[in-house]
């Protein structure tokens, strides 16, 4: 078992001093990328009309773990389903990606689901992709001992941007995982565009598997984004708290409420914070205000019929060769594989 970046001063000889410090400084130097798309990415989003912040900034650490309750949730059906459609598919998924492959995870969060996989497929390496740096490295040291002998490389990235993987796999087969219908948090142009991304990060010969929320009634849909125990509503305030801590907001909190909607023209639930009155805040030093109503859009979950999944999965430069669904078709997995750009036309 390897864990890169390491947790630790593992490696203490004189040999090995040079290859910590630099990876101690690639870490820093993450870390404060980061910071400064926070912050950017903030700013820019306060000064929009109307109002908009990127969905990744709601996974801080608090953020993940709030995260990972919602996905206990009754209301919140995707994580369960998605959960038993790879429990009934993953030997097929084994058999058809073959042994031998790193799993690459978009987006990793608790590793749940992966673990399913990583039993089944025979890897050569994982490396879980997050955001969220030091609830990663936590994940990544508790599959450690779950998967003793399985080199594990966590890696922290907004996987949004272009970043590099391990030089440790260079030459290995990849499959890239991506679940949880993440790519519905995205607009169809913008989701294209990171498909494509995947494709030329994962490289040639590579294949994904995907998690892709369906589309179904409302009356499903809404509860899983504003549950009756509040953790969704808390999970999108957390955004607010953030940016108090980060950034010196001085954002009153209890001004803001959660709000979920279906937008049927898009095909999506959306999370907003809306002001409950007018409200005047400072963040950096730069003043913002709202309106009673008015809204800070803070996430899109789009959801796909089976067709229109797998044109944006061509589109995006990937051919689906499965799919795999639920009794009730909820949701849906796919497996597909890198599409060469046709000659013609």
């Amino acid at each position: 078992m390897s864990l890169r970046p390491p947790a630790g001063p593992t490696e203490t000889s004189c040999e090995g001093k040079p290859k910590l410090l630099q990876l101690q400084n690639e870490m820093r130097s993450a870390v404060a990328d980061l910071t400064a798309a926070f912050r950017y990415d903030i700013m820019e989003g306060l000064s929009l009309a109307p109002k908009a912040i990127p969905a990744r900034w709601l996974y801080d650490r608090r953020g993940s773990a709030l995260f990972e309750a919602i996905t206990l949730l009754p209301e919140y059906y995707p994580t369960r389903t998605e959960r038993s459609i790879l429990a009934s598919a993953v030997s097929e998924i084994a058999a058809l990606a073959g042994p031998g492959r790193a799993v690459i995870e978009f987006g990793s969060g608790s590793s749940a689901k992966t673990r399913l996989l990583l039993a089944e497929t025979e890897p050569s390496a994982y490396v879980p992709i997050d955001i969220s740096g030091e609830f990663l490295r936590e994940v990544a040291a508790g599959l450690s001992h779950a998967f003793p002998g399985l080199p594990i490389y966590p890696t922290e990235a907004d996987f949004t941007c272009p970043f590099a993987l391990p030089d440790e796999i260079a030459s290995t087969a990849r499959l890239g995982f991506f679940p949880g219908s993440t790519i519905g948090n995205l607009t169809v142009p913008a989701a294209v565009d990171l498909l494509r991304a995947m494709a030329a990060t994962l490289g040639a010969g590579s294949m994904l598997l995907i998690g892709i929320d369906r589309i179904k009634d409302q009356e499903v849909l809404l509860p899983a984004y504003d549950d009756t125990q509040g953790l969704t509503a808390a999970f999108n305030l957390n955004l607010l708290h953030r940016i108090n801590r980060e950034l010196g907001g001085s954002i009153p909190l209890g001004a803001f409420r959660h709000l979920a909607r279906w937008n049927d023209a898009e095909a999506r639930i959306e999370m907003h914070l809306e002001a409950t009155r007018d409200v005047r805040f400072e963040v950096v030093g730069r003043v913002f205000s709202l309106s009673k109503g008015e809204t800070i859009h803070t996430e899109n979950s789009l959801k796909y019929g089976r067709r229109d999944a797998f044109v944006l999965l061509q589109a995006g430069g990937w051919n689906p060769v499965a799919d795999w669904t639920d009794d009730r078709g909820l949701f849906s997995v796919i497996l597909a594989e890198q599409r060469p750009a046709p000659a013609a036309p």
